[in-house]
């Protein structure tokens, strides 16, 4: 009974907005602390991300941080040069470990503006604004990704 609450109470921390709002993916079409939807027609910058492991068991993103301006859009290309399957998710580091925990309970695949899920070899992108100033993380949040390195800061000033 306590699982079902606790996988019921994280649900409605992730749809509370989608709910108000009537939007999918838990609210992520709206602002989120992290930012919003970027239009892909007033791009500031592109950056190329690469997800991968290494021969060591470590997991990790290419470039390892980041650092944007307030209100600058970014489209993040994101290639899996790696073997196995990885996401790229840009949220809080609390919101990144509320979600975590969820994806380790069921098995969940993102349709959301803020994410993307990629296969071995598949290439994606997520075009984003990054409209507050804070910092932030992203992170693949497939289980045991994150724990083998697979997440870094996001500095908007």
């Amino acid at each position: 009974m306590k699982t079902i609450l606790s996988t019921l109470a994280i649900a409605a921390f992730f749809a509370g907005p989608a709910l108000a709002s009537g939007t999918h993916g838990g609210g992520h079409g709206d602002e989120m602390e992290v930012g919003k939807l970027g239009d892909v027609h007033h791009v500031d910058r592109e950056i190329s991300v690469s997800m991968k492991e290494t021969d060591d068991g470590e997991m990790l993103f290419e470039p390892r941080t980041f650092s944007f301006s307030t209100g600058e859009t970014i489209k993040f290309t994101i290639t899996n040069a790696g073997e196995l399957e990885h996401e790229f998710v840009l949220d809080t580091a609390q919101r990144n470990v509320l979600h975590k925990e969820m994806m380790a309970k069921m098995d969940m695949e993102h349709d959301d503006p803020n994410s993307v899920r990629l296969d071995a070899g598949a290439q994606g992108e997520v075009v984003w604004t990054f409209s507050n100033a804070g910092t932030f993380e992203f992170a693949c949040l497939i289980p045991g990704h994150y724990e083998s390195g697979m997440h870094g800061p996001v500095v908007v000033k």
